[in-house]
């Protein structure tokens, strides 16, 4: 008998509080209805004129809205953003987007498979082969539209630069795309690539770091292309990181740190424009922040000489060849490596010990 009543006092509690949680939990009504509400606020603020916060585009993001430039697969802040919300356009602040209709195509570009309605105008290429999709508002560059590839059921993909956008998050969600922004990526020039990969390579938060050439004209350029000066490009190294365990200005105070940034176009015996000291920031963010930090550096008199590193925006970045990639694990006992880097590499583990993943970054 008692038995029996335990088994129904259980029972009762179990739906009862079964119920409670329930009413809590917002139903897909709900967040459609808000989803509503934000766009026709957006929309009001945007045709009232009112200013969008980021309307001052970067030297990229004017590259990319006005000059019809297309940015680098993976490196945008929204690629692989999953947070409620709605994405507008940076020049204008039109609403364009919306979070229902962002799927994984795995292209390294955000990808949406609807608009919102009339949002949007398409613009087949000269060439016939594409069709670009444009701000129906301000005529600002997004990027292209692909149909028939079979990703979602309206078999339509805007493919769209994260530079084109800027994101506003439902308040209910605004903890899960903190979350979402974790992820981020700095380039770096400092002088040879393999000695600047090498040295982020040992930093905790750090998960990958690639060696490429950026901030050049010509397409795919050749490390001897590089090396001759004639494509323009910096060797660099691209870091990917997570901001919750190690932050972009933290990357910038050791960028100052390990390499001269006082003599152009030259690290020590490494002379050439490739060789420069140059910061590649990827948003407008990071351009403030390697500003500020550059500034605090000069001001600290951490050189003696004057700092002469650029600050320009991410362009025409492409990773080096294959046999560039790790070099410094790859080949410790290589000249270069055994007399350049290893040495840079024992001051930096010794100074950043408390940064290193594992004792010694071993």
């Amino acid at each position: 008998m008692k038995t029996r009543i335990f088994a129904l006092i259980c029972f009762v509690v179990f739906f009862s509080c079964k119920g409670q949680n329930q009413s809590k939990l917002p139903s897909a009504n709900d967040t459609e209805n808000e989803m509503k509400d934000l766009i026709k606020q957006l929309q009001t603020k945007q045709r009232d004129g009112h200013q969008s916060p980021y309307n001052s585009l970067s030297k990229f993001e004017s590259y990319v809205l006005n000059e019809k430039g297309t940015e680098r697969a993976y490196t945008g802040e929204f690629y692989a953003h999953k947070a409620q919300g709605v994405y507008m356009c940076k020049k204008c602040a039109a609403p364009l987007y919306t979070s229902t209709s962002k799927f994984e195509s795995h292209c390294g570009w955000p990808s949406f498979d609807d608009e919102i309605e009339n949002a949007v105008n398409r613009i087949p290429d000269q060439d016939g082969r594409r069709t670009e999709i444009v701000c129906n508002n301000c005529k600002g560059h997004l990027g292209h539209v692909f149909f028939g590839e079979g990703f979602t059921k309206k078999n339509t993909r805007h493919c769209v630069n994260s530079a084109s956008l800027n994101f506003v998050p439902l308040e209910n969600n605004e903890e899960v795309n903190r979350k979402d922004s974790t992820i981020d990526t700095a380039t770096f020039g400092a002088g040879c690539f393999w000695c600047v990969e090498a040295i982020f390579q040992y930093l905790k938060g750090v998960s990958k770091v690639e060696s490429g050439y950026s901030g050049g004209q010509l397409k795919n350029p050749t490390y001897k292309e590089v090396c001759s000066g004639i494509s323009g490009h910096a060797e660099v190294a691209q870091i990917v990181f997570d901001t919750s365990i190690i932050s972009y200005n933290q990357l910038l105070e050791i960028f100052f740190h390990v390499h001269d940034p006082t003599t152009p176009n030259r690290q020590g015996a490494d002379i050439g424009t490739q060789y420069r000291s140059v910061i590649f920031y990827h948003t407008a963010k990071q351009q403030e922040e390697a500003r500020k930090i550059l500034d605090k550096i000069e001001s600290s008199g951490l050189w003696n000489e004057k700092i002469v590193t650029e600050i320009e925006p991410l362009i025409n970045y492409y990773p080096a060849e294959d046999y560039h990639q790790n070099y410094y694990k790859n080949n410790p006992n290589q000249g270069y490596c055994s007399i350049v880097i290893a040495p840079k590499l024992r001051k930096f583990k010794k100074e950043y010990a408390d940064l290193l993943v594992g004792p010694s970054g071993k």
